[in-house]
């Protein structure tokens, strides 16, 4: 996980301060993938793979981890303040069933969307809410990563509800940095998705779709 958090800031992007009551994190476009640099984690096997879609909603992002684990994503500045929560669309169509998910052995989500906040010099000082789509756990449960007290593992979905179908989620981004972490955010610093299967060495299949941050 501390490899994890290394790749989550290391993506380099312009930052630009946003303010806006809604703010698109990912546009899951060909120019915008190929200005996204993909990071693989040590240790892992391979990559993860991504491709862009596009439906009735518009553009998504398909993932697909086979004994893989990669990140992808974007330095941005979200002011906390005026647009605290992070929406997600999102779809797991083949989950990771039967794994423990609270161990190092079977921490792998089909589908997580981090949100980091930096919080000193180097990238292992920094703090991390990590959303899931569960293959396993219930809505709400919440969990420090195996490897970090510094991530805060939180169920947005899970395919014990929602398997292989759509569903829209909503996280109070800034009270949970408060609650789990407590920190007093005012902003966060980067955004990252990613699919890993590198722990539990099996394959999932994951989509994503309108990311972005609301005022309500």
């Amino acid at each position: 996980m501390k490899e994890i958090l290394k790749i989550l800031i290391s993506f380099v992007l312009l930052v630009t301060p946003l303010s806006a009551e809604e703010i698109k994190v990912f546009e899951f476009t060909e120019e915008e993938l190929s200005t996204l640099e993909i990071r693989k984690v040590r240790g892992a096997d391979s990559k993860t793979q991504y491709f862009l879609g596009f439906n009735e909603n518009g553009n998504f992002l398909k993932a697909v981890a086979d004994n893989a684990a990669s990140g992808l994503g974007k330095e941005i500045k979200i002011d906390l303040n005026k647009t605290p929560y992070l929406n997600i669309t999102w779809k797991v169509e083949k989950d990771l069933r039967g794994i423990n998910e609270k161990s190092k052995k079977g921490h792998d989500y089909a589908a997580r969307v981090f949100v980091v906040k930096k919080t000193g010099a180097t990238a292992l000082s920094n703090r991390a809410m990590n959303y899931v789509f569960s293959s396993n756990e219930n809505v709400n449960v919440s969990h420090p990563s195996p490897y970090t007290k510094k991530s805060i593992d939180f169920v947005l979905a899970t395919t014990k509800e929602n398997s292989n179908e759509w569903v829209t989620v909503k996280a109070n981004v800034k009270e949970h940095f408060k609650q789990f972490h407590d920190l007093d955010v005012n902003e966060i610093n980067g955004v990252a998705i990613m699919a890993d299967t590198d722990n539990s060495k099996l394959r999932s299949i994951a989509y994503y779709q309108n990311i972005y941050f609301s005022s309500n």
